[in-house]
């Protein structure tokens, strides 16, 4: 395996991609440890940072990540995961976190409601 540099806490930024579509769904950050989980369990993990805890994509709503590769950039600094999406990626309820423009158009599908998984409105 190469060298990964984890900075920001020991943190790493994850792209994560979906493999049939190639649409970016979403960008997080993962420790060592949710590295470790992905790559040994198949299904994408994470570090939260406001919450300051490991998490499985999918714990909570069942929107699973199977990830289906992973790339590292050229500074071994960034990976890419290669997913198979179950449901949406974001916590809004899109299929993904890209959903709008700059100028705040909605160009993305809603596919579920927040509220009614989180008890919350997402944000």
């Amino acid at each position: 395996m190469l060298s990964l540099k984890f900075h920001n806490g020991g943190l790493i930024p994850v792209i994560v991609q979906d493999k049939k579509t190639r649409d970016v769904l979403m960008m997080a950050y993962a420790n060592e440890e949710a590295v470790h989980l992905t790559r040994t369990t198949g299904f994408a993990h994470y570090y939260s940072r406001s919450r300051k805890k490991l998490w499985k994509k999918g714990e909570e709503s069942g929107h699973f990540q199977r990830v289906t590769r992973i790339l590292v950039d050229c500074d071994e600094d960034c990976l890419i995961y290669e997913v198979e999406q179950t449901g949406a990626a974001c916590h809004t309820g899109y299929r993904s976190c890209f959903f709008r423009t700059i100028d705040g158009i909605t160009i993305g599908k809603k596919i579920f409601d927040p509220e009614k998984v989180y008890g919350k409105t997402g944000h």
